[in-house]
């Protein structure tokens, strides 16, 4: 079971997820090699992976999100059909194991342009499919991803990895086909050093780090730590679907995402006006969340909750015997 250390790591990586190992070692406490070693253990075992990512608003694609009510017995076989497609992430069979919940990237900004989309209404197995984008999402650097509240760094640690981290400028540049090599590597391994990144696109060291940084600079290429609560003790993953005030839509989304239970939050349109990701080590510990400081939020209205029952696709890796793995290898 991973350690404080471990999850220091993890919450590091998740502030600056390009980060050296020695500059990381030096905000921990440990040795360079430690942090290393540690790392190293927890990429081969599955529990985190760093990926690099094209942004969606590089190709001019929009996020939905997908709530689709199946037939029991096909549940299963859909949600894994649509974890293997690129263009689906975080997919997680929720309420009982009668509900998938994902994300799609829709090409043209519009899911009635979306292939999939057209075709999942008409499935066999769907009995009811709802669909909302996602407008905008919650959060910065200091409060970025999840790693609970154990083993935390302070907020002075924080500042020290995200202090020199680049603000997007966009407008995001179009990737190109030359990019392809790079954006490969980095899907696989989003922390791939220079040489290792140099050898797959057959450029200079000194071109790939000017690539990376226009393309990182401009939120072409964003990075995502892709991790497994459960191996981490945190049992219970819930998804929230909130009302809130709209004129506090801003105040109350940003309060959220600064929970250190919540994993995501976002604006979505929709009866629901707010989705929120939130992960606890088990179900008393959920209801002091929700009895606590979720329901001390001012200005929700109403909610509704999905308890994920099993989760099958991060942002770019699929689970499989609760290890996070590369689509190309499974």
């Amino acid at each position: 079971m991973p350690d404080d250390l471990d999850r220091k790591i993890i919450h590091g990586l998740n502030c600056s997820p390009r980060v050296s190992f020695r500059r990381l070692s030096q905000v921990v406490g440990v040795s360079e090699q430690t942090v290393a070693r540690r790392y190293d253990a927890l990429r081969r075992s599955g529990v985190v992976r760093v990926v690099g990512l094209s942004s969606p608003a590089a190709h001019g694609r929009s996020e939905w999100i997908a709530r689709l009510r199946c037939r029991p017995d096909a549940v299963g076989p859909l949600a894994e059909s649509l974890a293997r497609r690129p263009e689906v992430a975080y997919t997680s069979i929720a309420s009982g194991g009668s509900e998938i919940i994902c994300i799609i990237r829709s090409p043209a900004g519009t899911a009635r342009d979306d292939v999939l989309l057209r075709q999942l209404p008409r499935a066999a197995s769907v009995l009811d499919l709802n669909v909302d984008l996602l407008v905008h999402g919650f959060g910065s650097p200091d409060t970025a991803g999840w790693t609970g509240r154990e083993g935390s760094l302070t907020d002075e640690q924080v500042r020290m990895l995200t202090a020199e981290l680049p603000t997007p400028a966009g407008p995001p540049l179009t990737p190109t086909e030359e990019d392809r090599p790079l954006l490969e590597a980095l899907a696989e391994d989003g922390r791939a050093s220079h040489t290792r990144l140099a050898e797959a696109t057959g450029w200079s060291k000194p071109r790939v780090a000017r690539r990376l940084e226009a393309l990182e600079g401009s939120g072409s290429l964003v990075f995502d730590i892709d991790a497994v609560p459960e191996r981490l003790g945190y049992e219970l993953n819930a998804t929230l679907w909130l009302q809130v005030d709209l004129p506090r839509l801003q105040e109350i989304g940003e309060e959220i995402s600064r929970h250190d239970e919540c994993a995501f939050a976002a604006a979505i349109s929709g009866k629901h006006n707010i989705m929120a990701v939130v992960i606890c080590k088990d179900t008393p510990d959920f209801y002091r969340y929700l009895s606590g400081r979720f329901a001390r939020t001012e200005g929700i209205r109403g909610y509704e909750i999905s308890v994920r029952v099993r989760r099958l696709k991060q942002a770019a890796s699929l689970i499989l015997n609760g290890r996070l793995i590369h689509p190309a290898l499974a």
